[in-house]
This record gives structure tokens, sequence and C-alpha cells, in this order.
């Protein structure tokens, strides 16, 4: 049986995936949404670690584990696979930031984004941005998206990744929205990911949740079948 393991961004959580996951249930796939840590003084290695447990516990009842990863926790998903290839059948990035060994946040974004993150955290946490910014502009949508949010820790973002290669040897994929806010298409080529456009915001998961289901598994089944074929 097949398990998306799905991983929120960066000022997020579990619920970031509530309006997809009954449409992945339909199509007879189980979900696990792992809570990465906001308190104190987390960093990439605390949510890193957190997915470790989420994918332990998914591997002891199912053989097809897909790990996917929003945002910045495109980052935190990979680093994950590569300490345990042996439990993830295939890695898809949603608008993910990724790099290789020794990417960060920091490292990958461009200049603006960093000054305006640095001036805008205290010494340990990022406040939220405001819904816009992920590209929910529904005032509904827009009021639901902004009570959830949380500060994310500083430590998330100036951490960088450490990557001993396993990662590189299970299958990728990366969706991309559009149009981009930042160059995800670029990040997907630059480690060897097969990239699929999307139309929608940062935060597709809210504003097309049916669109994002119908990609996810069409994009696992893609890689199933390929393998097969190779094999």
């Amino acid at each position: 049986m097949t398990i998306f393991v799905l991983v929120h961004g960066a000022w997020h959580g579990p619920w970031a995936w509530e309006r997809l996951t009954p449409l992945l249930h339909q199509a007879g796939v189980r979900t696990m949404t792992p809570a990465l840590t906001l308190e104190g003084d987390a960093g990439l290695d605390t949510h890193v670690h957190e997915v470790l447990t989420a994918l332990d516990a998914a591997a002891t009842v199912d053989e097809d584990v897909v790990l996917v990863g929003h945002s910045y926790a495109g980052l935190v998903v990979r680093q994950a696979t590569d300490l345990r290839p042996d439990l993830v059948n295939h890695v898809i990035l949603v608008d993910g930031w990724a790099g290789g060994d020794g990417a960060s946040m920091f490292s990958l974004a461009p200049d603006t984004f960093v000054n305006a993150i640095r001036a805008s955290a205290d010494s340990r946490h990022i406040p939220a941005p405001p819904p816009a910014s992920f590209g929910v502009t529904d005032p509904d949508n827009a009021r639901w998206l902004a009570s959830r949010l949380r500060p994310q820790p500083l430590r998330t973002f100036a951490e960088a990744t450490r990557l001993r290669g396993a990662v590189d040897r299970i299958p990728g994929t990366a969706i991309h929205c559009r149009p981009q806010s930042y160059p995800f298409d670029s990040f997907a080529g630059a480690i060897g990911y097969r990239s699929i456009a999307l139309d929608g915001p940062h935060d597709v998961m809210l504003t097309h949740p049916q669109a994002l289901a119908r990609l996810l598994l069409d994009a696992h089944a893609f890689q199933f079948n390929n393998k097969k074929l190779k094999d």
C-alpha cells in the first residue's frame, strides 16, 4: 500500500494539508502529516529528525512511501531521505527549496529575501508574513490562513543541509507552481528532478487541492510505472 508523508513548510502546520488529504484517501492511499516544531530553538536538524520518526512509523506498515515536502520542507525531506534512503521510494517537492550538500534557505534565496527575513526576525523567530505572500488573496481563505500561521525558528533558515549522496539515488519529482515566486524549477533541475508545472499560488494545497492531489498521484504513478519498466 502507498502512503504519502506530507511535510508542511515554514510558518505552517499539519493543518496545511487538511483540504488535500481526503482527496488522497479517496484514491486509496494513506497519509501522514508530521508536525515540525516551531517553538524554542528548533533548527533544520530538529525537523529532519521529526520527519525520520514519521518515516520509521510509516515503514512498519507500508511498502511504498512517498515523502512530500512543501516549500522550506524541500530541504528537510531531502536530508531525511539521505539518512533513510531504504525507507523512501519517491521524493516529491511542491514549490520546494532544494540544493546539494550545504544548501540552506539563506544560501538559496535572493539577497532581498534574506535581508527582509533578517530585518523582521528577532533573535530566535521570524514572524509569519501575510497570506498574500503565499499567494492566498481570497478574503475568506486569507483570514483562515492568517489565524493559523505561526512564527518560524530562525535557525531553520540558517542551518545548512548535510547530504552524503544517498538521496540522489532515490527518484525525485518537483512540482512548481506558476506564475513562479522563486525559481523552483531551476532548483529541481540542479538536483536532477523531473519538474512539472501546476497553475496556482505557492500555497496551492489550500487553494487548488483537487489539482494538486491529481498531480501528486499522477507523478507517483509515472515514477512507479517507470521503475517497473526498468526492472
